[in-house]
């Protein structure tokens, strides 16, 4: 059970940092992955991301409760854990770390997608500007 969720836990974490590295070069991917990202924030696109990030953190919050009650355990014990709570603790703790980077570089991604629409709006407005005046200075 644990293996599959951390495979695509890390998958999930992979495409995220491929979709951050393609918004931050200039390359002609950008283009493409930028005119996707236009299309999932139309319609229920929002809607479902805020669903999915809002049931994440809530998994979130649900495994670091979890980590905490085996590390209280383990402290109420005298400090010394088994074997079975350091393996818990030790997949809790990943899974926690795993979630927390997938929430944190879909933040990214939004606003690296926000602000590279926001640079293409006003390099047009820029463009269209400066034909408009030299129309008009010529």
């Amino acid at each position: 059970m644990f293996v599959e969720m951390f495979q695509l836990l890390f998958t999930i974490v992979s495409i995220e940092t491929v979709l951050i590295l393609t918004l931050g070069f200039g390359t002609p991917a950008r283009r493409v992955v930028v005119k996707l990202l236009d299309i999932s924030k139309q319609g229920r696109g929002p809607l479902v991301a805020k669903t999915v990030a809002a049931t994440m953190l809530v998994l979130f919050g649900s495994v670091m409760y979890s980590t905490i009650q085996i590390n209280t355990r383990v402290s109420e014990s005298g400090g010394v854990a088994n074997s079975t709570d350091q393996v818990m603790f030790a997949n809790r703790l990943l899974e926690a770390f795993l979630m927390g980077t997938i929430l944190f570089l879909a933040m990214v991604i939004d606003r690296m997608h926000y602000y590279t629409r926001e640079l293409q709006i006003t390099r047009r407005n820029l463009e269209i500007a400066v034909k408009t005046k030299s129309k008009t200075g010529a």
